[in-house]
């Protein structure tokens, strides 16, 4: 026992200084307990405990985490294990404290390791899902058809508490369209983290929740019906097959316009069935039945009724001209 109890001895003595983050609980010859903080979602205990040979066998170790997820503490008990082994017949449990701490600083998204394990579920095998650990950063590849979607995660500090930043980095679906995945996805960030402005009556207290499961799974789901998606006038797949017949020109029939309800249009199939009647009521989804809003369509159903009334007038009187011509 006594190695043992010099160890305990320069552990009591240097734990706190040499290990960045941690806190010193138990250190007797039964256990030893450390437990390290990095965040308020970046913690864990370490509890250590001395086979009858040691060091001439690994030390034993017990990870807990109240925030950190299962998967993640049995491979970083692994990988303490392996680095134990190296340490034979040596002092082992102040070089693991401050393995354990070096892992937490180098592995920031670790925080996030049990939203990655069910964010890869939703990905098919054209898809794709890189970490970058020294940037706090998820690099995700979306493909579907000839069409891909290429956008950085980047993990706040401080996540969950901060909602991850969204940028994408390069797509071949139309800029419109970009723009509103883009977008969209950093609003539904937002909200995990930001209370409403007027909740509802009665409501129990913001807490801010993850954040990048949520996003991954919008962007997953949304682009992934872009490439198929009908336009709801004519019926007909509102994409072109080939990225590189995207038509971009806003005023161009065969643009693609999404209205507010999520559903897509052709430009020129939007434009007829906005100006056909019946208007009572305003224009509705023909697939969902929402009221189609759209910023290029701020018209009253009264002055849109008068114009189509106006334009079928000025065609009867075209069409009597014509007749007297003849």
């Amino acid at each position: 026992m006594g190695l043992i109890n010099d160890e305990l001895a320069e552990v009591r003595k240097m734990c706190e200084h040499v290990v960045p983050g941690s806190k010193l609980v138990t250190c007797v010859p039964a256990m030893v307990r450390i437990e390290i903080r990095k965040t308020d979602f970046k913690q864990l205990a370490a509890c250590f405990q001395f086979p009858a040979d040691y060091p001439r066998s690994v030390i034993l170790l017990e990870l807990k985490s109240k925030t950190l997820s299962d998967k993640l503490l049995a491979g970083l008990v692994k990988l303490c294990e392996a680095e134990a082994k190296k340490l034979i017949g040596k002092p082992q449990l102040l070089a693991l404290a401050k393995f354990v701490s070096r892992f937490l600083d180098e592995n920031p998204l670790s925080c996030c390791s049990a939203e990655l394990s069910r964010v890869r579920q939703l990905l098919a095998d054209s898809d794709e899902l890189k970490l970058k650990q020294k940037v706090s950063t998820v690099s995700l590849s979306l493909r579907s058809g000839e069409y891909q979607y290429r956008a950085h995660l980047l993990v706040p500090g401080d996540y969950p508490l901060q909602r991850v930043t969204v940028e994408e980095r390069w797509s071949n679906l139309p800029a419109t369209l970009c723009r509103w995945l883009t977008g969209q996805a950093t609003e539904i960030a937002r909200r995990c983290v930001e209370p409403p402005l007027r909740p509802p009556r009665n409501a129990p207290p913001f807490q801010p929740q993850p954040s990048l499961e949520p996003v991954v799974a919008f962007l997953v789901e949304d682009f992934k019906r872009f490439p198929t998606d009908l336009c709801q006038h004519c019926k007909k797949v509102a994409l072109p097959a080939d990225p590189a017949d995207v038509v971009e020109d806003g005023g161009a029939d065969l643009h693609v316009e999404r209205v507010y309800c999520g559903h897509l249009y052709h430009f020129g199939c939007l434009v007829q069935y906005m100006k056909t009647p019946p208007f009572d009521g305003g224009k509705k989804c023909e697939l969902c039945g929402k009221r189609i809003f759209h910023e290029k369509y701020k018209v009253s159903p009264q002055l849109a009724e008068a114009r189509w009334a106006q334009e079928q007038a000025r065609e009867r009187e075209l069409g009597e001209v014509i007749d007297f011509l003849q």
